[in-house]
């Protein structure tokens, strides 16, 4: 697999800024919640197809309806995409559930019980 280039990581930074404002401040779905992250974006080298990774403030179930109400607005999103954003070809969109932040809170949480059993 080959590295990012800076052209690469300029456009995925670009279409993450987007990708983000057009979900908190155009999409109405009430499955997608108010606090809604767009975590990052890889978009393949030849701009046809492009990674979301979402993450969600709420449970798992949350997670996953949020999820489906992204996916049924993908040609609204994707359209305002490329209304926004000047590429030669505007990416397929896969958005993916991303609970990184989550399982790092959960971790921390761990780490400090074990911490406070070997205190006390």
């Amino acid at each position: 697999m080959r590295k990012n280039s800076i052209k690469n990581t300029r456009i995925n930074m670009e279409i993450q800024k987007e990708l983000s404002e057009i979900i908190r401040l155009e999409i109405k779905d009430p499955r997608i919640p108010p606090m809604t992250t767009v975590v990052s974006a890889q978009v393949t080298p030849d701009l046809k197809f492009c990674k979301a990774y979402i993450s969600i403030l709420g449970n798992e179930e949350a997670g996953k309806s949020a999820i489906e109400g992204l996916k049924s607005a993908e040609g609204y999103i994707r359209r305002e995409l490329a209304r926004r954003v000047n590429l030669r070809n505007t990416p397929e969109i896969k958005f993916i559930l991303d609970q990184s932040i989550e399982y790092g809170v959960n971790m921390s949480r761990l780490i400090d019980e074990v911490n406070k059993d070997i205190k006390d």
